[in-house]
C-alpha cells in the first residue's frame, strides 16, 4: 500500500483547504495510506478531514485562524517553532533576510516573513512516503523540499505567486527540489512560470476538485439571511482580508446608495481587516447596507438566496468561492484579474469588471436594472463543467 502525505500551512475556512478535503475524501480505498501534517497546527476544517486520513500533528487546536483569538493561537505557534528544533541562529539570519527582501520591494507580508521559521520549526517525522504532497505554496512548499523523505514530491501553487508577494530570495530554490509543480488554473501556470521559466518541463495544470453535489444538498437545508430584508442583495464569500479588497466594495456600495438603489451587500468571512473594514463602513455610514456576517458553517443557502455575487478581489488563483456560486446558479461579477478571467465568459456567463469604486459599483447598477441578463448569466453557468479534475496526480 502506498504511503501519501499532504502538507498544507493551516486547515482554516479557505478555498484551498476545501479543496483539499474533497481531494482526501476520494482517496479512501485500499491503495493508499494516506497522511496530513498541517504545518500551524490549526484551523476548524479539520473536522471535516476523513477518518481514514491520519493526521500527524501531535497538537492541534481547531480555533479559527482568521479571528482575533485565533491569531492569538497562531502568535503562540510561531514562538513555538522559533525555538522548536534548534538552529537560532539560522532561523534569526532568515528572520532579518526576509526582512530585507521585503523592504527592498516595499511589501512587507507576515505570513511570508515568517514561513520559513514555521518550516524550521515544524514537526519531523522518521516516515519514508512514497509520495510527498505540498498543498500550499510558502511554509509546506519549503517543509517538503527539506525535511520530507519520499521517493516522489509535488508542489501545489494556488495563487498570482508575483502579486502575492513571493521572491526567488523567500523560496531559496526549493522548487528544484520537486519532480511535478501543479497549479489550480492556466492563468496560475502563465503568472508562476513567468517567475520561473526554467520549470515549464515540470508544471502542470490540475484544477481544484468541488462536489457539485454536496453543494446543491447543503444549499437546500435551510438557514441563510435572516433579517427581513425584502430588496436586491449581494454576496461576497471570502476572507476579511487586503487580498480580498472589501475596502473598494464599501466605496461601490456607498455609491450605490448615493444614488438611492434599494440594495444591501453581505459578506461571509472573517480576518485581520475586520476592524479596518467596520471603521470605514461606520465612517460612510453603510452600517445597514454592508453588513458582514462573519464565517458561517454552511453559506450556500446565502448564494441561493442572493440577486447577485460579487468577487472583486485583487488577485486570485481559481476562486473556488466563483465555482460554488456557479454551481448554485447565481449571476456574477468578479474584477478583471488573473484566475477570475479564466473563470468567467465577460458578457456571456457573467461580467468582469476594473478593481475601483466606480467601476464595480457601475456593474452592479447594470446588473440591478436588467434583470433578463441576470437571468441569461444564471442559465449560462448551469451549463458550465464546474466539478474540477478528475484524473489524480500519482
Amino acid at each position: 500500500m502506498k504511503k501519501i502525505l499532504f502538507v498544507i500551512n493551516t486547515l482554516g475556512r479557505a478555498g484551498a483547504e476545501k479543496a483539499l478535503t474533497e481531494l482526501l475524501k476520494r482517496l479512501n480505498d485500499n491503495k493508499y495510506e494516506v497522511y496530513l501534517y498541517v504545518i500551524m497546527g490549526q484551523g476548524e476544517l479539520i473536522h471535516d478531514i476523513p477518518s481514514h486520513v491520519r493526521v500527524l500533528n501531535s497538537r492541534y487546536d481547531d480555533s479559527s485562524v482568521l479571528t482575533a483569538a485565533g491569531r492569538h493561537q497562531m502568535a503562540k505557534k510561531v514562538c513555538g517553532a522559533f525555538f522548536r528544533n534548534g538552529s537560532l541562529f539560522k532561523k534569526t539570519g532568515l528572520l532579518i533576510k526576509n526582512m530585507i527582501v521585503m523592504a527592498k520591494s516595499r511589501r512587507f507580508s507576515a505570513d511570508k516573513l515568517l514561513w520559513r521559521i514555521l518550516s524550521e520549526g515544524a514537526q519531523r517525522f522518521d516516515i519514508s512516503f512514497d509520495l510527498a504532497v505540498a498543498w500550499l505554496e510558502g511554509a509546506s512548499a519549503y517543509y517538503v523540499a527539506e525535511y520530507v523523505k519520499a521517493g516522489k514530491k509535488v508542489v501545489f501553487i494556488h495563487i498570482d505567486y508575483e502579486s502575492a508577494g513571493y521572491t526567488r530570495e523567500l523560496d531559496q530554490g526549493c522548487y528544484e527540489d520537486y519532480d511535478k509543480i501543479y497549479t489550480v488554473s492556466e492563468e496560475v501556470r502563465s503568472h508562476f512560470l513567468a517567475f520561473y521559466p526554467e520549470y515549464e518541463g515540470k508544471t502542470d495544470v490540475f484544477h481544484n476538485i468541488i462536489n457539485k453535489e454536496e453543494i446543491l444538498r447543503k444549499a437546500g437545508e435551510g438557514g441563510g439571511f435572516a433579517d427581513g430584508y425584502e430588496g436586491f442583495r449581494i454576496l461576497s464569500v471570502g476572507r476579511l482580508t487586503w487580498q480580498k479588497a472589501y475596502d473598494v466594495a464599501i466605496e461601490a456600495m456607498k455609491i450605490l446608495k448615493d444614488k438611492e438603489y434599494q440594495i444591501r451587500w453581505y459578506v461571509l468571512g472573517e480576518g485581520d481587516q475586520r476592524k479596518k473594514l467596520e471603521k470605514k463602513i461606520k465612517k460612510l455610514d453603510l452600517q445597514d447596507d454592508f453588513r458582514l456576517l462573519g464565517a458561517v458553517d454552511n453559506p450556500y443557502p446565502y448564494y441561493v438566496q442572493t440577486d447577485l455575487y460579487v468577487q472583486a478581489g485583487r488577485y486570485e488563483g481559481k476562486s473556488i468561492a466563483i465555482q460554488e456560486a456557479q454551481v448554485l446558479g447565481c449571476a456574477v461579477i468578479a474584477s478583471d484579474r488573473s484566475g477570475n478571467r479564466e473563470q468567467i465568459v465577460d458578457g456571456e456567463d457573467g461580467m468582469l469588471c476594473e478593481l475601483s469604486p466606480e467601476a464595480v459599483a457601475e456593474s452592479v447598477e447594470k446588473l440591478y436594472r436588467d434583470e433578463e441578463k441576470r437571468r441569461a448569466f444564471k442559465k449560462a453557468v448551469q451549463l458550465k463543467n464546474l466539478s474540477g479534475s478528475h484524473e489524480f496526480f500519482f
